[in-house]
C-alpha cells in the first residue's frame, strides 16, 4: 500500500484549516486562516488554496497521496457538490471538490465535516477499537457522524448523520436551516452564548468558569445547556446503539461542568439497556476533522488503513 503522507483540509463557517498528515495520523504541518463565509464559493476556494500553500511548506505536491476535504453540509459527497450550506453563502450547488482539486493540484476527496471528524476519532482517537460509535461536535453548530458495524455511515448522497437538525422542540427557536427547534438551535455555541448573556455573562467560557467557582446563575445556565445536550444524546443512543459517544467542539471545553447534569438527563430518559453507554470527550480536539479527512483520502486513494 502507498505510504505517502496525505493532506487534510477542514472548512468551517469561520476558519479553514489544513495539515499534512502521516499514515499514522500525526500532524506534520498545520496552518489555518479565515473563511470568507459571506463571499462566493470561488473566494472560499482561493482561501483554501492559500492555507494549503502554508501547510505544505517543505512538502512537494508529488510527495502526497492526495487530499481529503471535510466541509459543512448538506453536500453530495459522491458528486463533490456543496448543496446548500447555511453558514457559507457561496456553497449552493457548488462543485467544491473539483474546484479545490484544480486549485491545489491534488486528487481530492470531499466528505461531510462531521463524517471526517468521526472517522478521525474512530481511527486514531477516543473511538479507536469500537465497532459502533457516534461522534458529535458542539460548536458554532452541531454536527456529527456515526460508525455502524465497523463502517462509516454515509447514507444517500453521503448526507447521513446531520444530527444537529433533529427536531427536539417543534415550537422552539428557528435554526440556521430554517426549521424551528433543531438540536443545533437549542444547544450549539450561539444558543449557549445567548443564554449566558441573558444571565449576565459574556459567553459560554465565562459561564463554565463561574460555574466551577459555584456561581448559582452560571450553574443554572450550564444545567440548561446540559439538559438539551442530554436529550439529544438519548435520541442518538436509541437510533444508533453505539458502544461509545464521543463529544468534540468548543462547547466541550466545559464538559467537566456539563457532564453531571447531562448524565442525569441520559439516565432519566434512555431506556435501561442504553444507559451504560460511555460519553467521553474527543481526544483529537480541533484536529479530528483534519486527521479524519486525510484518513478518508488515504483509504480512498490506496493508503494502508490501520485496524480499528
Amino acid at each position: 500500500m502507498d505510504r505517502r503522507n496525505t493532506l487534510g483540509i477542514d472548512i468551517g463557517g469561520s476558519r479553514i484549516r489544513a495539515a499534512v498528515v502521516s499514515p499514522e495520523g500525526s500532524l506534520l504541518t498545520r496552518a489555518e486562516g479565515v473563511t470568507p463565509a459571506r463571499a462566493s464559493g470561488d473566494a472560499v476556494v482561493e482561501a483554501v488554496a492559500q492555507v494549503v500553500t502554508q501547510a505544505m511548506q517543505g512538502h512537494a505536491v508529488g510527495s502526497l497521496l492526495g487530499a481529503g476535504v471535510g466541509a459543512p453540509g448538506p453536500l453530495d459527497a459522491l458528486q463533490g457538490l456543496a448543496l446548500s450550506t447555511p453558514t457559507i453563502d457561496g456553497f449552493r450547488d457548488f462543485p467544491l471538490r473539483d474546484r479545490i482539486a484544480g486549485a491545489i493540484g491534488l486528487r481530492t476527496l470531499l466528505d461531510h465535516d462531521g463524517h471526517a471528524a468521526a472517522y478521525g476519532e474512530w481511527q486514531f482517537g477516543a473511538g479507536r477499537g469500537h465497532h459502533n460509535m457516534v461522534y458529535v461536535t458542539v460548536s458554532t453548530g452541531i454536527g456529527g457522524g456515526a460508525i455502524v458495524d465497523g463502517r462509516l455511515q454515509r447514507g444517500r448522497r453521503g448526507m447521513a448523520a446531520h444530527v444537529g437538525h433533529m427536531t427536539l422542540l417543534p415550537d422552539g427557536p428557528v435554526c440556521n436551516c430554517g426549521n424551528p427547534g433543531c438540536w443545533e438551535a437549542l444547544a450549539a455555541g450561539p444558543a449557549l452564548t445567548a443564554a449566558a448573556r441573558r444571565a449576565g455573562f459574556s459567553d459560554g467560557e465565562a459561564v463554565f468558569a463561574a460555574a466551577r467557582a459555584g456561581d448559582p446563575g452560571a450553574m443554572a445556565v450550564a444545567a440548561a445547556e446540559a439538559r438539551w445536550l442530554g436529550i439529544g444524546i438519548v435520541s442518538l443512543l436509541h437510533v444508533y446503539s453505539p458502544d461509545i459517544v464521543v463529544l468534540g467542539g468548543g462547547v466541550m471545553n466545559g464538559l467537566d461542568v456539563l457532564h453531571p447534569a447531562m448524565s442525569s438527563e441520559i439516565a432519566a430518559r434512555a431506556m435501561p439497556p442504553f444507559r451504560d453507554t460511555r460519553v467521553v470527550r474527543a481526544s483529537l480536539l480541533d484536529n479530528a476533522g483534519l486527521i479524519g479527512a486525510a484518513a478518508l483520502a488515504r483509504d480512498a486513494f490506496g493508503g494502508d488503513a490501520p485496524d480499528a
